[in-house]
């Protein structure tokens, strides 16, 4: 009996986890104390960064929330950090909090208006290249205004549509049965196939999604939550924010679009694939379907789902009031005028985002442990020795790499107050302080699309129910953003030496 309570209890620990995963979290929380008692705390703080790093990497093997949970746990018991601070770090991000909870909760009240236009973008659009710079040029120009994570959940809602429609009737059953688009079990062997075809076709679009929402992100003060910051402390209003910036962020739009048309066009990285002809006809069989049945009660919600995404789009853009509440009003809007009064039809809205955003308070805590063990100052230190003219690009490369290891609302944050500071003390002019306050922000913005840990869209797609069924993991999403990394990154730095 003891063994068998035993072997239950090893069994639950991290569920149904690999074996060589739990033996490796174990081996990190063992190895952590003894790095920190022999090396001290900043060597045991990156190796923690790393460890944190590596459940990132591992989230379709086991979500990061738990693993990455156990190790913010001990970083507060080792001392790498505090209560204190992990509780400053959210009341800091506590906007991104409020956006997670209600935003996202409010995108799930719209998703039959986005999956009636996407289906017919998607069935009329034929060319794939064109297909793929409307969703990411269309994620741009809302990110400049809405919010990453905001236009994020939009696509992603779309994309689970889809392929739940696809999944469901491949498995044999109807477009109205209920259906677990995560079992391939229904499958037949003939239609395997065109079911990975139709992942990597979603996987593109979605990529190419998600780099537009760093693209437009990067342009406007409203478009990322460390451009608030950064404008706050320079003093830019919404237009100078952006005319400041224009130099660098302009030619990595154009750069960004043309990377997307080229990996498109050469089928670069699996990019290219296109959406098979089953499922095309399966989507315009359901399309017609839809409209077919569609009764004056559900005609009725459309309108009323495209009032109130016009309300959501003109509330952001205005700047009516914070992100989350915004959300929240969607949500009471799109629910009381569609007839979803039920707590138990509600309570689905937010399975969603709620892990994701258990899992943004524990990063937090990783935060604070940079934080609190200084783990960047010797960057920092390095980067402000080197002569002026140097300055601003290794600036933006500085930004770019810390900000892919770690968050880069934190390291706009680290890196702002310091060169405020120099600022302050007369060490540089107004001009050079002007011109380094570009490097960050675009620093921070743009090399970071290289990890999902780098960009917080990137992480809520990664760590999202739509990844696993479409099978994106932490290595796929890295290598599928290798090439706007590199163009990217490349363009921002030859703006930041010639252009600014």
């Amino acid at each position: 009996m003891h063994r068998t309570l035993a072997q239950a209890l090893v069994d639950n620990f991290l569920g149904n986890a690999a074996s060589w995963y739990k033996l490796t979290i174990i081996i990190f929380l063992i190895a952590n104390p003894i790095v920190l008692a022999v090396a001290g705390p900043f060597i045991a703080g990156w190796l923690l960064v790393g460890e944190f790093i590596f459940c990132l990497a591992m989230a379709l093997k086991c979500y990061p929330l738990q693993p990455g949970g156990l190790l913010a746990m001990q970083a507060v018991i080792l001392n790498l950090t505090s209560p204190g601070t992990v509780f400053h770090e959210a009341e800091n991000n506590f906007e991104v909090i409020m956006l997670l909870i209600f935003m996202v909760a409010g995108i799930f009240f719209l998703k039959e208006l986005l999956l009636y236009i996407f289906t017919k973008i998607m069935i009329r659009v034929k060319s794939k290249v064109l297909l793929s710079l409307m969703f990411s040029f269309a994620a741009a120009v809302l990110s400049a205004f809405l919010d990453a994570l905001t236009v994020t959940a939009v696509i992603i809602a779309v994309a689970a549509g889809l392929f739940g429609i696809y999944h469901k009737v491949t498995s044999g059953k109807g477009f109205d049965d209920d259906h677990d688009h995560a079992d391939d079990s229904g499958i037949g062997t003939e239609t395997r196939t065109d079911l990975e075809q139709f992942r990597a076709f979603l996987r593109n679009l979605m990529m190419h999604g998600a780099v537009g929402t760093a693209l437009g992100g990067v342009c406007t003060l409203v478009g990322e939550p460390q451009n608030l910051l950064i404008g706050e402390v320079v003093g830019w209003e919404f237009i100078e924010f952006f005319v400041r910036v224009a130099p660098v962020s302009m030619p990595v739009l154009v750069v960004g679009l043309l990377t997307c048309v080229a990996v498109e066009k050469f089928k670069i990285l699996s990019y290219g694939t296109e959406m098979p002809t089953a499922a095309r006809r399966i989507l315009e069989e359901y399309d017609r379907l839809e409209d077919e049945k569609r009764t004056p009660q559900q005609k009725a919600a459309l309108i009323v789902q495209a009032l109130v995404a016009l309300f959501l789009v003109v509330a952001l853009a205005l700047h009516w009031a914070e992100v989350g509440l915004i959300g929240l009003a969607v949500i009471v809007l799109a629910t009381t005028f569609t007839g979803i009064i039920e707590e138990h039809r509600l309570g689905h809205a937010f399975e969603e985002a709620l892990p994701f955003t258990a899992l943004l308070v524990v990063f937090f805590a990783i935060v604070g442990v940079i934080h609190d063990q200084h783990l960047f100052l010797p960057v920092i230190n390095f980067v402000f020795s080197l002569d002026q003219e140097m300055q601003v690009p290794v600036f933006f490369m500085a930004n770019g790499v810390l900000s892919a290891i770690s968050d880069n609302v934190f390291v706009a944050t680290v890196y702002i107050n310091e060169v405020y500071a120099a600022f302050e003390a007369g060490n540089i002019s107004r001009q050079h302080f002007e011109e380094l306050t570009v490097a960050i922000n675009t620093g921070t913005n743009i090399p970071s699309v290289a990890t999902p840990n780098g960009q917080a869209a990137f992480l809520f797609l990664l760590t999202s129910a739509l990844a696993p069924v479409i099978r994106l993991g932490y290595g796929r999403m890295v290598l599928l953003a290798l090439p706007y990394t590199i163009t990217m990154t490349i363009a921002g730095l030859l703006a930041t030496i010639y252009l600014l």
